[in-house]
């Protein structure tokens, strides 16, 4: 075989590898080159690290020129923009009191942004007002979008602000409709704290494990509120089946903030609106919520609510017992039942939906009128349930369950006589004494008497003093409607005003009556209110009697006392003894049948 030449090698060569030829070139000519020298099969990874770093080396050599040309006042806001940035990136992720500060910051961005876009929507609406045809229609658009921005801010802070806004949908004498209904979600928006937050919670207030007090302890709560939720568990060594309620852990780093922003809120819109005063609700916050974040207090009420109805056992209230307290932890024992607007249940388990009704209005009128009653402040449908008892006879075959005791009020004596006299003035519409008692309750003059009234019985002034209608009569969409009306007319200003100047406990006995009358009307009862007005009169009628029993002075049996206590005895006979024939009228259409049809 002849020899190779140089040539001939390399065609071969190329041949069996299958790469293009390329020109000879001698060893020492390769050693004397001065560019790295590379295998003829370079791998595709080390090829494609090298061409990258080579490339990202091109780069940087080009944001270098493009910043080395940037003038001196700019570069040093970019250094300083880039260092600060470093700064925060790393006070967030080791500074326990840098997220903290941040998320203030956001929070409190939140609340001022979206109070100034809404002050800014009204006062521009302000400006329209009679100049613009359709400037009904403009104002109700800006109230629904200011209550929309508003219901976002709160459901992106949580905390105290979700109970706020639960508050708020409730206040529809107050607050325009668009506000009203947009914060209705936040009814069932409730959040819901992780089962390691709860344990690290429990372990810093005890010292103890979950494990250490309960043989079982379910990971998933099964109700959430604002302020807290609950979870089933065991009690260790007993095995009891209990209800552990635990505050949400994050309400203690940001309630003092939240109410604070709260109070910025009220305050910010009464120095651009001084006609719309709303700072009482802020007032009333910071007297009410560090009660509600103290669970020991929650148990004391209980505790005491339970001791004041076991002396009234007609009345078909269970109360769980407390196990024991800590500031951010209740145990109590678990009763459970539906909630009582469930209608299904009711129905299914032959539960009548009157005597539901008749029972919450007695032990709501109760808690206003008996003397040294504990008032329940906050008795919506998730407070309450509903259990079937079989051991009594249809149609009271059944419990009422209370639950969350929080907010609780003491109503001063005069004041619980003097709301009383109003109620019975309202039903037996005699406007001469609603004027007076209005005056004795809260300073209410003739012209504001009006709003007030329709603010106590949630209707419209002229159903009250009209007599073939009246306060027991059912409400109907044109009442709602008319009341609508009103407050998009100016009565709305009136009536902030009016509540501004209240006692505080008014309020909550406000927000009570507003409770009780929607679970009334969710119940969707055969026979209307006119049983639970009538159970209202007999209440309050009590009340008076025994304020005019207090008032009689000397032996009973002197003739002047003898007559002034039988004539305070036949006022109040006549109220119950009215009560008794309806109910007893009631019962005999229930034996023949001839019931209303539900609505």
């Amino acid at each position: 075989m002849a020899a190779l030449t140089p040539w001939r090698a390399t065609t071969f060569l190329s041949t069996l590898t299958r790469q293009p030829l390329r020109p000879w070139v001698c060893r020492e000519c390769l050693r004397s080159r001065p560019q790295l020298r590379f295998p003829p099969q370079l791998p595709t990874a080390r090829l494609l690290s090298t061409t990258q770093h080579v490339s990202s080396q091109a780069g940087k050599r080009a944001w270098r020129e493009r910043f080395r040309k940037l003038p001196s006042r700019h570069r040093k806001v970019a250094l300083w923009s880039t260092a600060a940035f470093v700064t925060l990136c790393t006070g967030l992720a080791f500074s326990e009191r840098a997220r903290h500060v941040y998320i203030s910051c956001e929070r409190s961005g939140r609340v001022g942004w979206t109070l100034a876009l809404n002050v800014n929507d009204y006062y521009r609406m302000m400006k329209k007002e009679g100049t613009e045809p359709n400037y009904q229609a403009q104002l109700s658009a800006c109230h629904k979008r200011c209550a929309e921005r508003t219901l976002e801010a709160m459901e992106k802070n949580g905390s105290i602000f979700i109970k706020l806004g639960q508050h708020l949908s409730s206040l529809n004498y107050l607050l325009p409709n668009e506000w009203c209904d947009t914060f209705v979600p936040l009814q069932d928006q409730c959040p819901i704290s992780t089962y390691s937050s709860i344990e690290e919670m429990v372990k810093g207030d005890t010292g103890k494990n979950l494990d250490d007090m309960f043989s079982e302890f379910e990971r998933r709560p099964i109700g959430a509120a604002s302020l807290a939720q609950v979870h089933l568990a065991r009690l260790k060594g007993s095995d009891e089946k209990v209800a552990v309620k635990v505050q949400h852990p994050s309400l203690d780093e940001w309630a003092k903030l939240d109410l604070a922003l709260t109070r910025f809120t009220f305050r910010t819109l009464k120095y651009w609106f001084p006609e719309y005063d709303l700072t009482w609700l802020s007032d009333e916050m910071e007297v009410s919520l560090p009660k509600e974040l103290d669970f020991r207090e929650e148990g004391r009420n209980a505790k005491r609510a339970k001791e004041y109805f076991s002396h009234l056992p007609n009345l078909p209230l269970i109360i769980p017992d407390v196990k024991w307290a800590d500031r951010r932890i209740l145990v109590m024992e678990f009763i459970s039942g539906a909630r009582p607007d469930d209608l299904n249940y009711l129905d299914t388990h032959s539960i009548s939906r009157d005597e539901v009704s008749a029972a919450l209005a007695r032990i709501f009128n109760q808690m206003i009128f008996g003397h040294n009653a504990p008032l329940h402040c906050d008795p919506h449908g998730g407070n309450l349930a509903i259990r079937l008892n079989n051991s009594k006879p249809a149609p009271r075959n059944f419990d009422i369950i209370l639950y969350d005791h929080g907010l609780y009020r003491d109503i001063p004596l005069g004041l619980r006589r003097a709301y009383a006299h109003m109620w019975l003035a309202v039903i037996n519409q005699d406007e001469p004494s609603m004027r007076k008692y209005a005056y004795e309750i809260g300073g209410i003059g003739d012209a504001e008497f009006p709003i007030f009234a329709s603010a106590i019985t949630g209707r419209d002034y002229s159903t009250l003093a009209t007599p073939s209608q009246g306060v027991a009569s059912t409400r109907n969409a044109d009442e709602k409607r008319a009341i609508a009306d009103a407050l998009g007319h100016g009565l709305i200003e009136q009536l902030v005003n009016l509540l501004s100047r209240v006692p505080r406990v008014i309020l909550l006995i406000l927000k009570t009556n507003d409770l009780t009358r929607s679970l009334d009307e969710n119940l969707h009862t055969r026979n209307g209110p006119v049983r639970t007005f009538m159970i209202l009169a007999q209440y309050a009628a009590r009340c008076v009697f025994e304020e005019q029993v207090e008032g009689i002075r000397g032996s009973l049996w002197w003739p002047r006392n003898l007559f002034g206590y039988g004539v305070a005895l036949v006022g109040y006979a006549r109220v119950a003894l009215k009560l008794r024939l309806y109910e007893v009228y009631l019962s005999g259409r229930r034996r023949l049948g001839l019931e209303a049809s539900v609505i």
